[in-house]
């Protein structure tokens, strides 16, 4: 395989942004080879943020807005997106006025409480093969996959796809993710109410990004992995890295004191994540898709489950198919190539997309790529059927 492209520093996952956190760090400092001066610039950060919110405190603005006021705006703006993602057609209908599928959508509570809108598109015709459940990247949601719902439908697999907190029409503000614990939590609850909405029918996961991350910590969960027969992952956040190692040394203190911080002399260009200029249209001009800079609590929980995953490569069991494209410059796809390599899991396939960019399935070949997933999770479902048979026996 060609050498993976460069990566740029820390990005927004799959929202394809990237937001370089502290980017300017080398010019204003020589060198971090000191530990005095590390600590130091630490310190010198610290006492400016401790000085800001004391400040704040003792001579709050006459027009900052209450906490009350805060949150009232917040639950507007989530009303304003679900209705946005409720708007959004799902499908094409065929010429003869019918649809090709039944969709729906929903209101999930998850483990919190808090209200997350999920998507479903079924076949109408046929006998239903799986089910897949779709968990979008970093600052996008659900309705972007429509096109690749279809496609599953059309050979006879069910989907469903979730906004996470804080995205599409989901609660919380837009694009702050708090924890993507809860993330992974949430997952596993609405993958259980699936199956048991719909009892003895293969279920998968899919994942991109940063969904992909939360994916394949879900799936390190024995009650959750007992609910599937696979999990496919598109050019998963396995290997992000602060633009310099003092800055993921800080990240943990900074999230907690100041969470929705917004680096806002961050880049907001809108990289290429596609090699297909509509596509590249289509995503950075969608109101629901978050395009504003990253939130200080948002890139620490990226950090946070990328490194905790580096470290269980080797746990994982699960069937998995990781698709990566080479030229990726958000994700990392040598990270992808070891994972396949040092999983434990028996049944497991990569394939790697020589020249492809991030968003895999927003390429001009997007259809050869879902069908390679459909493909692979067909594969799978007959390896499962013959295991059942020798079992018998």
């Amino acid at each position: 395989m060609a050498a993976a492209a460069q990566m740029e520093e820390l990005t927004s996952g799959a929202s394809g942004r990237i937001i370089p956190v502290f980017k300017n760090l080398r010019r204003t400092i020589p060198t971090y080879d000191s530990l005095r001066r590390s600590l130091i610039f630490i310190q010198s950060i610290l006492l400016w943020f401790l000085f800001v919110l004391s400040r704040n405190r003792l001579s709050p603005p006459q027009d900052a807005p209450s906490p009350a006021s805060k949150r009232r705006r917040e639950e507007e703006d989530t009303l304003r997106r679900r209705a946005l993602a409720e708007s959004l057609s799902m499908v094409d209908e065929t010429e003869d006025g019918n649809s090709p599928c039944r969709w729906s959508t929903s209101l999930f509570f998850g483990v919190r409480g808090n209200a997350l809108f999920v998507r479903s598109w079924f076949p109408v015709t046929g006998e239903m093969k799986g089910i897949i459940l779709i968990i979008h990247g970093l600052n996008e949601h659900s309705g972007r996959y429509a096109d690749f719902a279809r496609q599953l439908n059309s050979c006879n697999f069910g989907v469903y796809a979730m906004d996470w907190t804080g995205h599409g029409g989901s609660d919380g503000l837009h694009g702050y993710v708090p924890s993507l614990d809860h993330v992974v939590a949430d997952t596993g609850a609405l993958l259980e109410k699936i199956k048991l909405e719909n009892p003895g029918i293969p279920c998968f996961l899919f994942g991109h990004s940063t969904g992909g991350a939360v994916v394949l910590k879900a799936a390190s969960y024995s009650h959750i992995e007992q609910m599937l027969e696979g999990i496919i992952l598109t050019s998963p956040a396995l290997r992000v890295k602060p633009a310099h190692p003092i800055v993921g040394a800080v990240a943990p203190l900074f999230s907690l004191i100041v969470p929705k911080y917004q680096f806002k002399g961050a880049n907001k260009r809108g990289i290429p994540v596609s090699r297909d200029p509509a596509a590249l249209v289509a995503k950075y001009s969608d109101p629901l898709v978050y395009t504003g800079p990253i939130r200080v609590r948002t890139g620490h929980e990226i950090l946070r489950i990328s490194s905790y995953l580096l470290r269980k490569f080797k746990s994982v069991t699960i069937p998995f198919f990781v698709l990566h494209g080479t030229a990726d410059t958000v994700t990392d796809p040598l990270a992808s190539k070891d994972l396949y390599n040092e999983a434990a899991s028996q049944f497991k396939d990569i394939k790697l997309y020589e020249g492809f960019l991030h968003d895999l399935l927003f390429e001009p070949e997007r259809e050869e790529i879902g069908q390679d997933i459909i493909g692979w999770m067909e594969k799978r479902l007959s390896a499962v059927n013959l295991e059942n048979v020798n079992n018998q026996w």
